[in-house]
């Protein structure tokens, strides 16, 4: 059995995890890995068509089984999407694995994403459903996190540097 990811990036959609993930990855001189893109090669189609056409429900599921994978099998840089910790098992699994949360605050997430369309969750009032979202995922973020870092206002360059510093990890 390995031992399991060295970074695991948490966070709403637009923290910037893969963008992050992909940096952690080449400075840390691992393998990077994203559960969403996972599933989109599994299912052979966007996550946004699996919400539409199976429902939210079913994409948890597929979701779940993705992050178990990845956990069991990855020891690189894991990057999950930003509904992964809703699921008590997926929290359970992350207990003690070096979890980073990538927080930010809604005037970022408009800036970066711009709640548009293709975020499922998002297609009505999107600047509330992402403050709705955030109040039930904010908690559960933090519980499994070992470190937060704030993405407000930097670069991924910033960013991914600030984990490798809150996780004390060195670059190669």
């Amino acid at each position: 059995m390995t031992a399991g990811p060295l970074v695991v990036l948490v966070g709403p959609m637009g923290s910037g995890k893969s963008t992050v993930g992909a940096l952690l990855a080449e400075r840390l001189g691992v393998p990077y890995r994203d559960t969403d893109a996972d599933i989109v090669a599994a299912q052979g189609r966007e996550i946004s068509d699996i919400f539409v056409d199976e429902g939210e429900p079913h994409f948890r599921e597929l979701e779940r089984q993705a992050v178990a994978t990845a956990v069991a099998e990855h020891t690189g840089v894991l990057a999950l999407g930003g509904g992964a910790v809703l699921d008590p098992g997926t929290r359970a699994l992350l207990a003690g694995l070096p979890v980073a949360y990538l927080s930010m605050d809604v005037e970022e997430a408009v800036r970066r994403v711009g709640l548009g369309a293709a975020r499922p969750l998002l297609a009505v009032n999107p600047r509330r459903q992402w403050r709705e979202l955030m109040e039930a995922r904010r908690p559960l973020y933090t519980e499994v996190a070992r470190v937060v870092v704030a993405t407000d206002e930097r670069t991924p360059e910033e960013v991914a540097q600030a984990v490798l510093d809150a996780l004390e990890l060195k670059d190669v």
